[in-house]
């Protein structure tokens, strides 16, 4: 697998397997952050993934830990954030002014995150108005998502009988992405988990839907 991602996709995938919510959360709990997890996040091969992150070592972006699992390091975890930030105001951008749908804006705005500085970004944040969110319920400002990641939790953590309000969808899987719009499962939505023995059944505006474990594990919501 040719890797062509950036190190700044490397950067933004290396930090959402290192928080406590994110859309690539590990499977078990401190599982570290290893090429092979970072491999799979990004669809490349583990020996591409250990090269970039041999890169990113030298650069002073990532450590190794005992485990030898990649930590950010100050620095690393800095541009991480305003890689973050510039990808959720490049989203708003795309469905905001351009047109696109939500799951759309996703893939372009990793596409386009190299063509806009820094001052690009900043007009586009004041010409939006300061968004608060990106279209699929992540926090523009990366200090506030960790404070509201305390409050959040994945559907699939739910006991039945929970109601609960969709806040973020997972990005990583375009597929998936799209799957939860065409669902009726977008930021905002009300809905009630009814079961949960193998699949997930929820109750949403009167229907009840079914997901899987990937798909519960992908919507990260606020219990009322």
């Amino acid at each position: 697998m040719a890797d062509r991602h950036s190190i700044d996709e490397y950067l933004e995938t290396i930090y959402f397997l290192a928080t406590p919510i994110g859309e690539y959360r590990p499977t078990i709990t401190g599982t570290p952050t290893l090429a092979s997890r970072v491999a799979e996040m990004l669809g490349v091969s583990r020996a591409s993934a250990g090269e970039m992150l041999k890169r990113m070592e030298a650069e002073g972006l990532v450590e190794r830990g005992e485990r030898k699992e990649a930590l950010l390091t100050e620095p690393g975890r800095e541009r991480a954030e305003r890689v973050i930030r510039k990808h959720r105001i490049i989203e708003r951008l795309l469905t905001d002014f351009m047109g696109y749908t939500a799951a759309e804006a996703h893939v372009h705005a990793d596409d386009l995150g190299d063509t806009f500085t820094e001052d690009m970004v900043e007009r586009i944040d004041r010409q939006l108005g300061h968004p608060e969110r990106c279209p699929h319920g992540w926090p523009v400002d990366v200090e506030f998502e960790k404070e509201e990641n305390l409050h959040l939790a994945p559907l699939a953590d739910l006991a039945p009988g929970s109601k609960a309000t969709i806040v973020r969808l997972a990005e990583h899987d375009g597929e998936l992405l799209h799957w939860f719009y065409d669902e009726g499962l977008a930021p905002g939505t009300e809905f009630e988990l009814l079961a949960a023995n193998g699949g997930y059944t929820v109750r949403v505006a009167g229907a009840e839907k079914t997901l899987d474990a990937k798909a519960a594990n992908g919507l990260y919501v606020r219990a009322t």
